[in-house]
């Protein structure tokens, strides 16, 4: 996705958009996985009847569609392919305000801690570890469009609340994020780096906290924050790659 204001923060968890539209996936009636749980979630929080985000696009999720294509003037397929993307990734949430509010408790922590340089090592070993910690503390917290809170985060969301939770700010957006740090394979990375994977489009469009022996933690779209291993045969062939960032 692309860098944009603060004001829009909602609508860049929706990561579906990182370089090019029409590399995002063509969901219609059947499809199931993590894209249809972003889906269901982008649709519901700006107002379409969605009763439950369950990763099956099924009749209801075909309706929201079409009703979203029918108030956006694009042709009503019901199937969600470039067009509908781009019009999703531009309507803005009406839980955005909110969300904004929230993030704003957490300004002390930006200005009392330290911003960080991209492609640059940044974090000592003791940091690194406290950041780990901080980041199992909110295992089984669910996933939120958007969310940037212990009420609800989304992947990026939540790896900036945990490092700035530490006194460390870093960048709002996977893209942004991926930015950080030296490049490495998976095999030398330590505990504390980042992992970001390619889920939706080009590029980074999810990402998580490196925990060593092949583990990482993050927000999943289905089951929250949660550890899973770099070998699961999901997130192995969408690997996109680490960034060490640990001194």
């Amino acid at each position: 996705m692309k860098t944009v204001s603060v004001a829009t923060t909602l609508a860049l968890g929706f990561v579906l958009f990182a370089s090019s539209a029409s590399a995002a996936p063509t969901l219609q009636r059947n499809s199931h996985g993590h894209e249809v749980l972003i889906l269901q979630q982008k649709l519901k929080q700006i107002g379409y009847p969605i009763n439950e985000a369950d990763g099956v696009y099924g009749t209801e999720t075909e309706r929201a569609v079409s009703a979203f294509q029918r108030d956006q003037n694009i042709k009503i397929t019901g199937i969600v392919t470039s067009s509908t993307w781009r019009a999703l990734k531009n309507t803005k949430s009406k839980s955005s305000g909110k969300v904004k509010k929230n993030a704003s408790s957490n300004s002390s922590y930006k200005k009392s801690g330290k911003l960080v340089s991209n492609h640059v090592t940044f974090l000592d070993k003791k940091e690194a570890q406290k950041i780990i910690r901080t980041a199992k503390e909110y295992v089984g917290t669910p996933y939120l469009f958007g969310g940037e809170t212990p009420s609800g985060f989304d992947c990026s969301g939540y790896l900036q609340f945990i490092f700035e939770k530490n006194g460390v700010f870093i960048p709002r957006l996977a893209d942004e994020q991926y930015l950080l740090g030296e490049k490495r394979d998976k095999g030398k990375l330590v505990p504390g780096d980042l992992v970001f994977f390619t889920t939706y489009a080009e590029g980074a469009s999810h990402c998580g906290l490196y925990l060593g022996e092949n583990k990482f933690i993050h927000t999943s779209a289905s089951k929250g924050v949660r550890v899973d291993e770099l070998s699961d045969p999901y997130w192995e062939p969408k690997f996109l790659g680490g960034k060490h960032i640990v001194k």
